[in-house]
């Protein structure tokens, strides 16, 4: 096994919890080549674990173990086993879920997702993507999937010199998948879908926004219908709204499945619509906010903060005294913190006072690794408005 030096700062790391080391903090790379699994030492030579090495990205080792071991079948069995333990005690009411969270689950740069008789991997680095064959193998004798698909299309594969793709790894991959969540009956497309086909981070904010939604009820950023339709049984009508056509072919269909006649889906763009809103005086009892991320990179973040707060002050600005505003950012370098204090000045230039009920994030199925920030990238506020 080749052995990759890294400095004090990149041990420093590994021995503060965080499996990744980045290229300023290699010394030497012993010859290393893409995706190899290599043993990495500090300056003195001492052992500090085993990694994966990627020769394009700027996180040049992201590790995997403490100790020096075999990274094959029988280690991605073991750890996915475990993961697989760790969701049969967490998620409930559910056949959709996050079977393996990268980093959270002992295995940076790799996502698998859940979807009934069918597994979605995405291999994000250029270890995961050479272990594709290796991970499948051990995916076949954990569960019996009918199939297996790889979405990886995603951009951040860019940044390691690997191709965006999607293809069938095992068995057949249907159109759409009927999956369950909550007791409704939803549609996913995991070829096409957003992230690997529908999102399974929001489930139980999904349950969490129902038990506070009710009469008319605004849902920007619909997507799939996730929020609306939870919130449906509960309010006298609801406003959906999205800018993808495609999205809302299938929360229509979620809609119908479920005999759910009292959310209007709408194309539109959801700034738009709540200026337009607000320009009109329609006021509304619930206004859910779930927008994509506005911030991808640490340099987008002064943009980012603009647009969270311009969003939540319009929503602010339409909801009834009493009122319910549940709003998210999936914006993993915008912290809580700066979360709750953009959403306070929001408030003051919408002039209304705001309390939280809850702050939440990401459902169960994606855990939290308290030495690894970047696990906890959702947000969700749930507050009260007058």
């Amino acid at each position: 096994m080749t052995a990759v030096q890294v400095n004090r700062k990149g041990a420093g790391r590994i021995a503060a919890g965080h499996p990744w080391i980045f290229k300023t903090d290699i010394l030497h790379t012993g010859g290393a080549g893409r995706g190899d699994v290599v043993r990495v030492t500090d300056q003195a030579g001492r052992t500090l674990g085993t990694g994966h090495y990627s020769s394009a990205s700027q996180i040049a080792l992201r590790m995997l173990s403490a100790r020096v071991e075999n990274v094959d079948r029988a280690f991605f069995r073991e750890r996915i086993a475990a993961a697989a333990r760790h969701r049969q005690r967490m998620v409930q009411d559910a056949t959709a879920y996050r079977l393996v969270f990268a980093e959270a689950d002992l295995l940076p740069a790799l996502i698998i997702d859940c979807y009934g008789q069918y597994l979605v991997v995405q291999a994000l680095d250029q270890g995961m993507d050479r272990a594709l064959p290796e991970i499948v193998a051990a995916l076949l004798d954990v569960f019996e999937p009918a199939g297996i698909l790889a979405r990886n299309d995603a951009g951040v594969r860019s940044l390691e010199e690997l191709p965006r793709e999607v293809r069938v790894l095992h068995g057949e991959i249907p159109k759409t998948v009927a999956i369950q969540m909550n007791g409704l009956t939803m549609f996913a497309d995991l070829t096409h879908g957003q992230k690997t086909g529908v999102f399974l981070d929001q489930r139980e904010n999904y349950v969490a926004a129902a038990q506070y939604a009710g009469g008319r009820a605004l849902d920007c950023f619909t997507s799939t219908g996730g929020f609306a339709l939870h919130m449906a049984a509960r309010c006298e009508s609801v406003e959906a709204i999205d800018s993808s056509e495609t999205a809302l072919r299938t929360a229509r269909r979620n809609a119908d499945e479920n005999g759910i006649g009292n959310v209007d889906f709408r194309e539109a763009d959801s700034f738009a619509v709540l200026a337009g809103h607000a320009s009109a005086r329609r006021m509304f009892d619930t206004v859910v906010l779930d927008p994509p991320a506005f911030a991808k990179t640490r340099g987008q973040m002064e943009g980012a903060l603009r647009g969270y707060r311009e969003i939540n002050q319009r929503a602010l600005r339409i909801l009834k005294p009493g009122g319910m505003l549940i709003t998210c950012s999936c914006s993993q370098h915008l912290g809580e913190a700066d979360f709750l204090e953009l959403l306070a000045e929001a408030a003051l230039d919408a002039r209304r006072t705001v309390r939280v009920i809850e702050r939440r994030m990401q459902s169960r199925d994606h855990p939290v690794l308290l030495t690894v920030p970047e696990t906890m990238y959702l947000k969700c506020l749930i507050v009260e408005c007058w």
